[in-house]
């Protein structure tokens, strides 16, 4: 069963491809704005490259990082799911707060999440930088919601039959982070060895993470 979740919007796998390239409407709008913004003097220019180069060095380890947490300390857990964005701040000293919220999905053994921004490329980049490019393709943008199912199985995840897909769309204002099941096995596992299971697919829900059985404890 798939449902899909949609939002307003304010604004890699061989299966998904995008034939149009990089050129979208929503980059050109952020450039039109950036631009407007540094001639008017509500931002320099200086200020403006260094966010970029800032965000841009966020990588998916520190989202493995956070789900590693989540998975060994309860009480992580449970702040991470009522205020993310804080509860990260504290945690990695990281500037994670801004325009935009953020709400972690949290996979069971009945439920699995899969992320998607339909209109443009929405993604969690405090936690897991800039996204992949098929991410961004249209075919995965149209397609993950009318048949979920299909594309993950694209992207190698067969779901058994009796789990529920929920499909969330991301918008201008709400970022989303799967928070995949632990992997079986990994009782008493350290940080560093249970974050190496965690991959950035398995955090925007078109994968799972890796099996106890491929890394040492």
């Amino acid at each position: 069963m798939a449902e899909h979740h949609h939002h307003d919007h304010a604004h890699a796998h061989a299966p998904i491809e995008d034939p149009r390239g990089p050129d979208t409407e929503d980059e050109f709008l952020e450039i039109a704005l950036r631009e407007l913004l540094v001639e008017r003097g509500v931002l320099s220019a200086g200020a403006v490259h260094q966010q970029i180069d800032a965000m841009e060095s966020r990588n998916p380890v520190l989202g493995a990082m956070a789900v590693a947490r989540a998975w060994a300390d309860p009480a992580f857990h449970e702040a991470l799911l009522s205020n993310p964005l804080e509860t990260l701040e504290q945690a990695f000293d990281l500037p994670m707060s801004g325009p935009v919220e953020l709400k972690v999905l949290v996979n069971t053994p009945e439920v699995h999440n899969v992320v998607v921004c339909t209109l443009c490329s929405c993604y969690p980049r405090m936690l897991l930088g800039p996204p992949p490019a098929w991410y961004r393709a249209s075919a995965y943008r149209s397609r993950i919601v009318r048949e979920p199912r299909a594309v993950l199985s694209e992207f190698g995840l067969e779901l058994p039959e009796d789990v529920e897909v929920r499909v969330s769309d991301s918008t201008a204002d709400m970022r989303y982070l799967v928070l995949p099941l632990r992997p079986a096995g990994t009782d008493g596992w350290s940080m560093e060895a249970l974050s190496s299971l965690v991959t950035r697919d398995c955090m925007i829900g078109t994968g799972v993470p890796r099996a106890a059985s491929t890394v040492d404890s």
